[in-house]
């Protein structure tokens, strides 16, 4: 069971100032967060890409990339790559620069995306949504699968027997397939047996795990091992001392941050029952004390079938300090009692 943290660069106004932290600010922040998450023993750290006033990352790689030298083990990914509106090739060759300056850690979480702003700033037509992702897919899993490529699609110029470098250290170098929880998108990635990851951000999650099942179909059908292929999930959450502390420092940030996104899609107002409906042990928000949270991933891994959890913190802004000390936990308290415990859940499994 790997375990680890996921972000947007967040630069929303400050719930109790109403100051906004620069974009500059905010992407050494994360960096920080990196280097931390790695110190305390976290598995993975994925940045998402955005082109928005209040995100500050529009290339993960480049933030990635700047903590791959201050970090020894921890994994970096993307969370996502808009792969739609992007150029595989630069998509490739950024990961796989990433990945040799990590020495072999970089992966990439592809997906469509939740908003849509990239489409016409890189000059595309929402009507080919679909279609542009299919075909990018298509483009960048020939990238990593030969060092010369020949390819051509209906969106982007032709290849004829180039050579894309730098290669990765990995090979393959790691591609996930991120999903809303579209049934659609868990079939594509079965049937070509990438690893599979879930934003579990509403709902309940054990909802999801018929997808899981799904995917898993999927997969065998097409002739890969299902058993070797991770789910993972991306919820959101935070961690503090006690329960209490957690939900009223975790509340007005993620409210304000689902008010403006509400606003824009047409939500209802996210309200505190909304908060508490969600921070129950059968919601998706992963809010509380280390043994509530850890109690809730284990459940997770149970009767879901993730196996790799990613703690999206913060939703919102909130203090620097505040994050650090979430990831802190998460990593000292958190992950240790969930990998036992799954440990001796699968043993015990393994033997009946």
């Amino acid at each position: 069971m790997e375990i680890g943290v996921s972000t947007f660069a967040e630069t929303t106004p400050d719930v109790e100032t109403g100051k906004v932290v620069s974009h500059a600010q905010r992407l050494r922040e994360v960096v920080e967060e990196i280097v931390l998450a790695d110190e305390v023993g976290l598995d993975v750290y994925g940045v998402g890409e955005h082109h928005r006033r209040d995100y500050a990352s529009s290339s993960p790689a480049v933030v990635l990339a700047a903590a791959a030298s201050k970090t020894n083990r921890i994994r970096l990914t993307s969370a996502v790559t808009v792969l739609s509106s992007a150029d595989p090739v630069r998509v490739f060759e950024e990961f796989s620069m990433l990945d040799g300056i990590s020495n072999g850690r970089a992966e990439i979480m592809a997906g469509r995306g939740s908003f849509i702003e990239s489409f016409p700033l890189f000059g595309y037509d929402l009507k080919d949504y679909d279609e542009l992702f299919d075909e990018k897919l298509e483009l960048l899993l020939a990238l990593r699968a030969s060092e010369k490529v020949t390819w051509r699609g209906g969106h982007r110029p032709a290849i004829h027997d180039l050579g894309v470098y730098p290669r990765p250290v990995q090979n393959p170098l790691p591609v996930w397939i991120g999903s809303g929880g579209n049934s659609e998108s868990v079939v594509r990635a079965g049937l070509l047996g990438l690893p599979l990851v879930l934003a579990i951000i509403g709902g309940r999650p054990v909802q999801f795990a018929p997808l899981v099942q799904l995917y898993q179909q999927a997969a065998e059908h097409a002739g890969h091992d299902a058993a070797q292929l991770p789910v993972a999930s991306h919820s959101h959450g935070f961690i503090a001392e006690t329960t209490e502390v957690a939900a009223e420092k975790f509340f007005r940030p993620t409210q304000q941050a689902m008010n403006v996104l509400g606003r824009e899609r047409g939500w209802g107002h996210y309200d505190r029952a909304s908060f508490d409906a969600a921070r129950s042990f059968d919601g998706a928000l992963y809010v509380g004390s280390p043994d509530v949270v850890a109690e809730k991933i284990i459940h997770l891994r149970k009767h879901v079938g993730i196996t790799r959890f990613m703690l999206h913190v913060p939703v919102g802004s909130m203090p620097h300090a505040d994050v650090m000390r979430a990831i802190e936990l998460l990593g000292t308290e958190v992950a240790p009692r969930v990998r036992e415990e799954v440990a001796r859940w699968e043993a015990e499994n393994e033997v009946k």
